[in-house]
């Protein structure tokens, strides 16, 4: 059964079907992040982390567009120190999207520009429709990208890709985004959604600690040096050993051999 949560912006929602949550942007009509988005796209991502009911989540924002950036109009009237307080609450936003503990795929119809493609980079995997386009324009703006895209994109494409896009600001198609690593799948207009909940089906009944624990150690292990990252993986590694699922998963191996695990989410 399909149920609808409602967020402090009639501009963000969360449709739960099947474990699966999609997060929906729905302000019309290039969907522009204001304040208002953005706040709420991190409590979306706080109630959807907390839900026991959702395995995984979809970050969508229609069959038009996904989110063309930032709201400029809003932005225009900012001044320094407005932007000095305000630019940590952005990435803390943003960042809550990328901290959901369970995978996450963006879903990419039409435009993901400047804080829309910033919010597609918090995804685990990103699909577009053929004929969307990404980017990071702010440098046609005389400012810099300030949700996470210099950072993001630079450990995605690598540093001279991530160069080139900011510096240039120009925008490219899916099929370039696919050959640099930026998106994951190419799929046909209209159709984004219905193939990233498809790609997320498939751990709606796995192991949802020990794909939290995945997560967590390639997250937080790229922040820091090697020998960090391992301690991380050594730590998450030993930690789910305390799970039920764990326990469900080699008696099954053992007993039966691999794949067929009726895992327990706990």
């Amino acid at each position: 059964m399909s149920r609808v949560v409602e967020t402090a912006s009639e501009f963000v929602r969360i449709e739960i079907d099947s474990s699966i949550a999609t997060i929906r942007i729905d302000r019309p009509k290039m969907n522009p992040l204001s304040i208002e988005v953005q706040d709420a796209l991190g409590e979306a991502a706080r109630i959807v982390g907390a839900d026991p009911e959702v395995a995984a989540v979809v970050l969508y924002g229609g069959e038009k567009v996904f989110a063309a950036g930032a709201d400029i109009k809003e932005m225009q009237a900012m001044s320094y120190t407005d932007m000095v307080e305000r630019a940590p609450l952005i990435q803390a936003a943003f960042t809550e999207v990328a901290r959901i503990p369970k995978p996450v795929v963006a879903a990419i119809e039409g435009y993901a520009l400047g804080a829309g493609n910033e919010l597609a980079m918090c995804a685990d995997f990103r699909v577009a429709a053929v004929d969307a386009k990404l980017g990071q324009p702010e440098i046609l703006l005389g400012v810099i990208p300030g949700a996470g895209g210099s950072q993001r994109l630079a450990r995605l494409v690598g540093v001279s890709k991530a160069k080139d896009l900011v510096y240039t600001g120009r925008m490219i198609d899916a099929n370039e985004a696919m050959a640099i690593g930026l998106v994951d799948d190419v799929c046909p207009p209209g159709s984004a959604h219905e193939t990233a909940v498809a790609m997320v089906q498939r751990y709606v009944h796995g192991p949802a600690f020990a794909l939290r624990a995945a997560k967590e150690a390639i997250d937080r292990g790229l922040d820091g040096d090697l020998e960090t990252g391992l301690a991380i993986e050594a730590m998450q590694f030993a930690g789910v050993f305390a799970t039920k699922d764990r326990e469900i998963g080699m008696t099954s191996f053992v007993k039966d051999g691999p794949g067929k695990a009726s895992f327990e989410g706990r």
